[in-house]
């Protein structure tokens, strides 16, 4: 079922962006809804903090961790509240990935998250 929802945001975030301008953000030129699509591999491990993410998941946090603003713009994203993401729970994604350059922690919505 929420493999249904997933898709259902991924059709109106296709038309939602084909639709909008493209502007610099804090994921560049994509929107943070738009790279938000790209965790979907990631929707059991960012219910389950003790799970183990997929390799496809670890490749698409480990490129988008690279700048801890998108990161944080995903997390907080309408797309990913409406998957029902916690994003404190998702942040402990990078570390379950065994990420050895992960950022140690940063304020993201006005909450400072501890990457453990």
């Amino acid at each position: 079922m929420r493999q249904l929802v997933v898709l259902g945001l991924v059709l109106v975030l296709a038309g939602i962006v084909l639709e909008g301008a493209a502007a610099a953000g804090e994921c560049g030129r994509a929107s943070a809804d738009r790279v938000a699509l790209r965790l979907a591999p990631c929707i059991s491990a960012a219910d389950d903090p003790q799970s183990t993410p997929t390799s496809s998941c670890c490749s698409a946090v480990h490129t988008i961790g690279q700048s801890p603003s998108c990161l944080c713009a995903v997390m907080l994203s309408g797309t990913a509240r409406a998957a029902g993401i916690k994003p404190e729970v998702a942040i402990t994604i990078p570390k379950r990935c065994n990420m050895a350059d992960r950022p140690v922690g940063y304020k993201c919505g006005g909450t400072y998250y501890t990457l453990p």
